[in-house]
């Protein structure tokens, strides 16, 4: 043999990687998250086109990570080896209008599937606040709309089909493994590669979206209950710098009774004349119509349009999960570092939660409130504020969003979940090697 050839065959494998010639693989030069804040840390990305393919590549593989729509601001989806992207997973499967659930590839994304269900009569119970998100990475980290009966996005999953360690596929649904189920949910990417998920669906509604400016602080602490269920899904923008609220979203469904009547106040609150963005002073022509128009559920629930793909976010996020019941006080605390946080913020989005059964939902066993934070892209500046923030938060026994920036120790990070101890024997149990485990998993899960 060459030494030439022995170098490049012996470089593969010390990486982890035995290649078939099936998978389609492109070395390019490192790439970054849609923030621009994270640089992968291999260039090889691996683009398989079948589930025959997925299932070859992590046979013949060690060490791989599963990569979405590179929306994690953390190294959560991060590999040294080897990144296995499912964006050419993107077809929606099939419809089963009887059972009510819609089953799709791991690399659709919610506004792709938002216009097929209502092309077809049907909608999801909830979206985020962007629609460009896939639905398999949106679920595995729980990533959220708002609605204090509804649950995060990973609640609407029924089934899932998920290629292990060893290559097998296996199949779980809520109704027939439950255990199995709701630990693989939000499993983080540890559980291997998800390639299909089904949810359940709704017929149709259509929203109306009322916003209002400037609402007293003090307000929340009676009324929080009543002012985050005025609608469906109701979201209270706050940039810290005064005891005044900037903006209430409320997005109410048309098929029900109105749970406010808009009008000229709303808890002191006065109506926006005008479309508005969530940082009052940049342009809403990006953003969803509001000013009380009816819209499809799929035009309304995002904060931003459908045809409005971001290219980049020069920004930075946290967020924050405390239980309902402590909303206020949380909110309280945080004001009180407000000189911390309000030079280097674009805005928070204060956001309900239902409670639900996913072993490492943010919502886990409890209603929740979440306080997200979309930082200037200042780095130096959000890393001193973090740990402020999550000393405050503490006493709420707060977790954070697995897939943003925080600083968390793993210790009490773990403390946090109750079912942890049965989560990570069941990751070692579908991937007893460890194939699927970063430095982030390894630290935050196992450390």
């Amino acid at each position: 043999m060459e030494k030439r050839t022995f170098l490049k065959i012996s470089s593969v494998l010390l990486g982890g990687t035995v290649l078939s010639p099936m998978i389609s693989c492109k070395q390019v030069e490192k790439q970054k998250n849609w923030a621009g804040n994270l640089e992968y840390s291999t260039n090889n990305f691996y683009y398989p086109k079948t589930t025959e393919e997925v299932q070859d590549f992590i046979k013949n593989n060690r060490k791989l990570r599963i990569l979405g729509t590179k929306h994690s601001f953390n190294t959560i989806a991060d590999s040294k080896n080897n990144l296995l992207s499912l964006k050419n997973f993107d077809k929606v499967e099939s419809l089963n209008k009887e059972a009510k659930t819609v089953t799709v590839g791991a690399g659709v994304r919610y506004g792709q599937l938002a216009e097929y269900l209502q092309a077809n009569g049907f909608a999801l119970h909830n979206l985020a606040s962007l629609p460009h998100i896939s639905v398999a990475g949106a679920c595995a980290t729980a990533t959220h709309g708002s609605g204090v009966k509804s649950g995060n996005l990973a609640t609407a999953v029924s089934g899932m089909e998920i290629v292990t360690a060893s290559g097998e596929i296996i199949k779980l649904s809520k109704e027939k493994d439950t255990e199995q189920f709701n630990a693989a949910v939000v499993g983080l990417g540890a559980f291997g590669a998800v390639t299909k998920v089904t949810l359940n669906i709704q017929p149709t509604y259509e929203v109306r979206q009322d916003v209002y400016l400037n609402l007293p602080q003090q307000q929340l602490e009676k009324s929080f209950n009543e002012i985050m269920s005025a609608g469906y899904s109701v979201s209270l923008f706050y940039d810290w710098k005064t005891e005044m609220i900037n903006q209430v979203w409320i997005k109410s469904r048309m098929d029900e009774n109105l749970s406010f009547t808009p009008g000229s106040d709303f808890f002191g609150a006065k109506p926006a004349t005008r479309n508005v963005h969530p940082i009052i002073e940049l342009s809403a022509v990006n953003c969803t119509d509001q000013m009380g128009v009816p819209g499809p559920w799929h035009e309304r629930l995002p904060h931003f349009k459908m045809n409005f793909t971001p290219s980049s976010g020069a920004e930075l996020q946290t967020e924050y999960f405390i239980p309902r019941e402590n909303a206020y006080e949380a909110i309280q605390a945080v004001y009180g570092l407000r000189e911390h946080i309000s030079p280097h913020l674009f805005i928070t989005e204060i956001r309900t939660i239902a409670a639900d059964d996913l072993w490492l939902s943010t919502a886990y066993k409890r209603d929740a409130v979440s306080i997200h934070f979309t930082w200037k892209q200042e780095t130096e500046a959000v890393q001193k504020a973090m740990p402020l923030i999550e000393e405050k938060l503490a006493p709420f026994n707060v977790r954070p969003h697995w897939a943003k920036l925080f600083t968390i120790s793993p210790s009490v990070l773990q403390s946090r979940y109750e079912k942890m101890a049965d989560f990570k024997s069941m990751i070692t149990k579908y991937d007893p090697d460890g194939k699927f485990r970063n430095e982030f998993i390894d630290k935050n899960i196992f450390g």
